[in-house]
């Protein structure tokens, strides 16, 4: 809850792959508010106050992930709204002839995303789900320790200099 309020506020990229990340964990533990506690929020040093904070806020995703219909995959609404938003800026922004280094950013990345696209579940998920799911896998095989081609390096490269640019210029827009 504390590192999702400060990501949200410093990078929303970041906020995305978080909250994907608590989603994953929510359903590692089946969706059991008791043993997400008891298993899970006990290792982080929080004191009673914010313990009950933490549980509150976990709880409410449990609700939202169960009346959402995301118990097994997808994402929560808070989260594909933040995803919209950032969908629409990185539109602008790749129609702004002012933004020559973000467009060359996206050309750059773009076969890449249209072969993730094309290696996809079938769901029609927009550029941006794309880069935002081929970081997230990436980052889960990373701490899983396992072989990353260098195809896959080159194009998470890519990728994350485009994702790092849009939060970059989404963050100017809202100071």
């Amino acid at each position: 809850m504390y590192i999702a309020r400060k990501l949200r506020k410093q990078n929303l990229i970041a906020y995305v792959l978080y909250m994907y990340q608590v989603e994953d964990v929510i359903r590692t533990y089946d969706l059991d508010i008791e043993r997400l506690a008891n298993e899970y929020l006990t290792r982080f040093d929080y004191d009673d106050e914010q313990l009950e904070a933490v549980l509150e806020w976990y709880d409410g995703l449990i609700r939202m992930m169960h009346e959402e219909g995301c118990t097994k995959r997808g994402h929560v609404q808070v989260v594909r709204n933040t995803i919209f938003l950032l969908s629409d800026r990185h539109k602008e922004l790749l129609a702004d002839p002012q933004q020559p280094f973000y467009s060359a950013a996206y050309y750059k990345a773009l076969p890449f995303i249209v072969e993730l696209r094309q290696k996809g579940d079938g769901k029609r998920k927009n550029e941006l789900e794309t880069c935002l799911d081929s970081m997230y896998g990436y980052t889960l095989l990373k701490m899983q320790n396992k072989p990353v081609s260098a195809q896959t390096s080159t194009a998470i490269t890519a990728i994350s200099h485009l994702l790092n640019s849009l939060a970059e210029l989404y963050d100017k827009t809202q100071e």
